[in-house]
């Protein structure tokens, strides 16, 4: 019993750490056999095996499930969140972490998530 609670603890650390930036967005039910295509979020549909980005810095994919998407911003996540802030560009899909109350300043960034 203490073995399986171990193990539990162990599993659950594991959840807790992880912080995988992906989501599914399942094809809409459709009375045809053969599904085409997938809309995303935006309403905008996709041919079926497509790849393309986001301006939310997010690599997709349409397979015949459904879109698949990825964050492929670093994004921070040990700083002092009280006093910094994280700030995307969007158009290099990086992250920088400046100081709220003077924005030219950077802050210490100690990890990172992708």
């Amino acid at each position: 019993m203490n073995a399986l609670l171990g193990i539990f603890v162990v599993l659950a650390s594991f959840v807790t750490l992880c912080n995988a930036q992906c989501y599914f967005i399942p094809n809409e039910s459709s009375t045809s056999n053969v599904l085409a295509r997938c809309k995303d979020l935006n309403g905008v549909t996709h041919q079926l095996n497509s790849d393309w980005n986001t301006d939310n810095c997010e690599s997709c994919h349409c397979d015949d499930t459904g879109i698949h998407c990825c964050n492929t911003a670093a994004i921070p996540t040990d700083y002092d969140r009280d006093k910094c802030q994280a700030v995307l560009n969007k158009k290099t899909c990086t992250y920088t972490v400046l100081e709220k109350k003077n924005p030219l300043k950077t802050c210490t960034v100690k990890a990172w998530v992708l």
